[in-house]
């Protein structure tokens, strides 16, 4: 049957992670630190109001364009957080998470023979959705030794004139990088040179630390129009299985996004978006406590990738950690597999993020603290037995 698959899906490579989580699956007493979901059930007042718009009987279709209500609730989050205003009837789409606001942008403004430059490592449905627009995706890659902050010079070596668009995820999954404010304003002074549309995933944007402040890529100067801003309620506020995202552009992007979004998924589911809107009424008090549990988790990963010799940059976002396994394996893949097949630990590799992330593996700390400090526990055991002289059975 395999005829009847398209070429562009057969472009486009599985997922080099799922087959963790298949193995995983599998097995009992794994502590997986693999998936990147947050542990915390969804905040009591943003189910409840989900609850309250099913007994009111507030399950028909919304507009296209989402519930008027919860787009002018976006427009004041936004504005409030990071002073950009997008007017909420012709700016503001509410979408299936930010995987579809992601999809259909690049469907609204790709055509073949476009490129699109992707800084990685990087969200491994970066580069198919470029595919599945009939575009180009090229990867830039980033320096653990930069903390793998994206290097404008790298980027701007990339551009050619088939460049149509930046595409930017920061706070970065798998590597825990933000976009710091210096290196923002040099790329806004690249996109506007070369007149790039610019993409930016911002759906980890409140889980930041150290005093980090997140940059909102289109408040910076002159990048509102350019920018297509992508992010969502998933991971801020514990909703991953409500799938409710949005899309922020200029009115004319915008329009096109919508046509792709009314005929692939007419509207946002309704009940979802009525908890959305719980979320961005009620539920600050939620996202501060569960980033500074985050934050706890993070120290307590650094701490332990310290104690047994993983190099590791600081993750100052989202709820990743990336360390270094090349000094042990040749392989990281096969790394991940004997972890998690001897000491029932799951993480993720990286090369699955690009070619930049070969000899890391992305470890995910949205897993509670006691079982975090379990996995160091068997991670440390294990780490001592490949330095011990195991490392020549590490390759395939």
């Amino acid at each position: 049957m395999n005829h009847f698959i398209s070429d562009k899906l057969r472009a486009v490579p599985a997922s080099g992670i799922r087959r963790f989580f298949d193995i995983a699956a599998t097995m009992s007493d794994v502590i997986s630190l693999g998936v990147g979901e947050p542990d915390f059930p969804t905040p009591p007042v943003i189910r409840e109001a989900a609850e309250a718009a099913i007994r009111r009987g507030a399950t028909r279709y919304t507009s296209n364009h989402g519930l008027l209500e919860l787009r002018e609730a976006l427009a004041e989050h936004l504005h409030t957080l990071y002073g950009i205003r997008y007017e909420p009837t012709t700016e503001l789409l509410i979408t299936v998470g930010v995987s579809e606001a992601l999809q259909i942008a690049m469907l609204a403004t790709l055509n073949p023979g476009d490129e699109v430059i992707i800084p990685e490592p990087a969200y491994v449905a970066y580069a198919p959705a470029v595919l599945f627009a009939g575009a180009t995706p090229v990867p830039v890659p980033t320096r653990p030794e930069d903390d793998f902050a994206p290097d404008p010079a790298l980027i701007a070596a990339a551009v050619t004139p088939r460049t149509k668009a930046l595409l930017l995820g920061y706070p970065n999954n798998p590597t825990g990088a933000v976009l710091t404010q210096p290196v923002a304003l040099v790329l806004a002074a690249l996109a506007e040179r070369h007149d790039l549309l610019v993409y930016s995933d911002e759906i980890y944007d409140r889980l930041v630390y150290d005093g980090t402040a997140h940059v909102c890529f289109a408040a910076l100067p002159r990048m509102r129009d350019r920018t297509i801003t992508l992010g969502g309620f998933s991971k801020n506020y514990a909703m991953t299985g409500w799938r409710i995202g949005y899309l922020g552009a200029h009115p004319t992007l915008a329009a096109a996004c919508v046509k792709a979004h009314q005929y692939l998924i007419m509207s946002a589911p309704t009940v979802g978006q009525y908890a959305a809107l719980a979320a961005l009424r009620h539920g600050e008090p939620y996202v501060r406590e569960m980033v500074a549990e985050y934050d706890r988790r993070r120290r307590l990963l650094l701490t332990g990738f310290r104690q047994m010799g993983l190099p590791c940059p600081v993750p100052r976002g989202a709820f990743y950690a990336f360390p270094s396994v090349a000094h042990l394996s040749p392989d990281p893949e096969i790394f991940c597999e004997r972890l998690l097949l001897e000491e029932q630990v799951a993480i993720v590799p990286g090369g699955g993020f690009g070619s930049s992330g070969a000899g890391h593996v992305r470890v995910c700390y949205a897993t509670a603290y006691d079982k975090i400090e379990e996995a160091l526990d068997r991670l440390g055991a294990f780490v001592k037995r490949v330095a011990a002289g195991e490392l020549a059975a590490m390759v395939r």
